[in-house]
């Protein structure tokens, strides 16, 4: 489900339903074709909906800070098929799985990882970056599966990126530095640009 998408995540952490079209249309225009918008803030469900309706071909959108199976069912009602979470819920994982949804849990030690994995999760959101760093992340990865996808999320810039890249992410979730409540689209999309350039500039420094 991944391998033909920019694995650049954004994150709308407190997008406004109003809003949800320019800023959506803007990341999509970027390159951007993952989009996920956490539900611990209003109005997160019609934000996904709107998403949903204008995403080109192959974009994926759901939703983060799924807790709850409950919330797995909310995000697939509303059109997403992307089911982002900051921990390791087997019962959350497994279900949003068994809807045939993109799950991507937040793991924090090898030993979440591995349970996620064993659960069916098809991605791992390494959270908070901040606190493993790029060399935290090069020993988890060594242990993982090689095919594992491995996202950091948390303090991810444009600056930083390559770093990242070098110790073995595999792609990112962007948050502030991507999208602050209230941005306009045009700042939104010039953020989005620098990152997917800063992405595919270390892609190729990498060979």
């Amino acid at each position: 489900m991944m391998s033909d998408r920019l694995p650049l995540v954004a994150i709308l952490r407190g997008l406004p339903a109003s809003d949800a079209k320019a800023v959506g249309q803007a990341l999509f225009d970027s390159g951007f074709a993952i989009v996920e918008v956490p539900l611990n803030r209003p109005g997160a469900l019609v934000a996904i909906r709107t998403l949903a309706a204008i995403a080109p071909p192959g974009a994926m959108i759901g939703g983060g800070t799924v807790l709850d199976v409950a919330s797995v069912d909310a995000v697939h009602a509303a059109g997403g098929r992307l089911v982002v979470a900051p921990n390791c819920d087997p019962a959350v994982i497994a279900h949003a799985v068994a809807r045939g949804m993109f799950c991507a849990p937040g793991v924090g030690t090898a030993s979440e990882a591995f349970a996620a994995l064993d659960c069916g999760a098809q991605a791992l959101k390494l959270f908070p970056a901040e606190v493993w760093r790029p060399a935290g992340l090069k020993a988890l990865r060594s242990v993982l599966p090689e095919a594992t996808p491995l996202w950091p999320v948390g303090g991810i810039t444009p600056q930083t990126l390559s770093e990242w890249l070098a110790a073995g992410a595999d792609g990112f979730g962007l948050g502030s530095a991507l999208y602050r409540p209230g941005d306009a689209a045009a700042v939104v999309a010039a953020r989005a640009r620098a990152f997917v350039d800063a992405w595919h500039a270390a892609r190729t420094a990498s060979g």
